[in-house]
């Protein structure tokens, strides 16, 4: 070990999926066909109308740095947008533009998280955000859920588990690995709880979209003060563009906009002005359509792990996994993932990855691949289990 090195780097855990989708890209080097269903990004092209604007915006020369809040066309339609899907009227000034949701949550957190300081994480939860809090020399408190809960936290988890060094909650709704959504008189009431403690509450929204038979609801339409973190990658399918938001008051926006200067500069200037095209008509005709293609996936992955006898209690209501308790198979799903991807050229993330409950017993599958392959991927399971 390298003498010199700050702590905070030594304790901040790699991300596994990460690990195994460097694995899985050398098999494929190796002519393997590896069936992926370890990353949560979307195997669909960005949307042609983003690729035009992404053009345009090239022709045009929009290839300097923007302001660190993101370019304001892009802020008013980030606000329009929830006027037209929520309800919800947003200054544009609320809105911040940032590098990715990863670049939204590091801002937030920046502004509100102090060393020494705690956020409530339900466990399992997407595993970077205690990884963010720890380099900010705060820490994610995880909170154990499951069915009972519909693997989210309550009002009563939150009171229950509240110190005098809490300084909020994260929520994640849709959520990943579990794609568990929060309705909305759950997050009022714990809106309010947190506000009575003392504390702030920050929700990840960034599957938005991505929920099947109904439409989530957004914080922001119980809790004006909440700060809420979104992004193009999922719903819009722009992974690789890195380009997300975040939604607070002004005053915080201002503040938040400040630190992204000295650690961003801006976000990437062409992302931001092909985004311009993502809510447009042409655009969410095509994302809804996708977004029917994945509810298809979902229900042909449960149906299958079921009948293998994976244990799924609860029908995903959101995102694109399955979060799957494979006791009846290992104890150790972390090796056995990796014996999944050697062996069987099946590639998928241990629970390891998620938190500290019962990780040992379950799987995340990504249905983000085609239906093909999802049969594929059932076939191997099954050709496994009967070895």
């Amino acid at each position: 070990m390298a003498t010199g090195w700050a702590d905070r780097a030594r304790e901040i855990d790699s991300f596994k999926v990460m690990d195994l989708l460097k694995r899985a890209a050398e098999l494929d080097a190796e002519g393997k066909d590896v069936v992926h269903m370890e990353a949560g990004e979307p195997d669909f092209p960005t949307a042609e109308p983003i690729l035009r604007a992404a053009h345009a915006a090239l022709d045009a020369g929009h290839t300097r740095y923007t302001p660190a809040g993101g370019i304001m066309p892009l802020r008013r339609a980030i606000a329009d947008f929830y006027q037209q899907r929520y309800g919800v009227e947003l200054k544009p000034e609320r809105v911040l533009v940032t590098a990715g949701a990863s670049g939204a949550l590091l801002l937030a957190f920046s502004l509100l998280a102090a060393p020494g300081s705690r956020f409530l994480l339900a466990d399992p939860g997407y595993p970077c955000n205690r990884q963010f809090l720890r380099l900010l020399e705060a820490r994610g408190q995880l909170v154990p859920v499951g069915p009972e809960t519909n693997y989210q936290l309550t009002p009563e988890l939150i009171e229950q588990h509240w110190q005098a060094d809490t300084a909020g909650v994260l929520l994640a709704s849709p959520s990943n690995p579990t794609g568990s959504v929060v309705p909305r008189d759950q997050l009022a009431a714990m809106a309010s709880t947190v506000e009575r403690l003392g504390g702030r509450l920050i929700v990840d929204e960034i599957y938005h979209g991505l929920t099947y038979g109904f439409d989530a609801d957004t914080v922001l339409d119980v809790a004006s003060n909440a700060v809420v973190l979104n992004s193009f990658s999922k719903y819009f399918g722009m992974t690789g563009w890195r380009l997300g938001w975040l939604v607070a008051d002004e005053a915080e926006v201002a503040e938040m906009e400040k630190i992204a200067q000295n650690l961003f500069i801006s976000p990437a200037t062409l992302s931001q002005h092909a985004a311009l095209a993502a809510f447009e008509p042409e655009t969410l005709a095509i994302l809804e359509q996708r977004r029917a293609a994945f509810a298809e996936r979902r229900d042909r992955l449960v149906e299958g792990l079921r009948a293998l006898g994976f244990g799924v209690p609860l029908m995903p209501e959101g995102a694109f996994y399955v979060y799957a308790d494979a006791s009846h198979l290992t104890d150790d799903s972390y090796a056995y993932c990796w014996s999944l991807l050697e062996e069987d050229h099946l590639a998928v993330t241990p629970g390891a990855d998620f938190g500290c409950n019962h990780p040992e017993r379950y799987i995340r599958f990504a249905y983000t691949t085609g239906m093909d392959r999802i049969e594929l991927a059932l076939e191997r399971l099954k050709a496994r289990i009967s070895r």
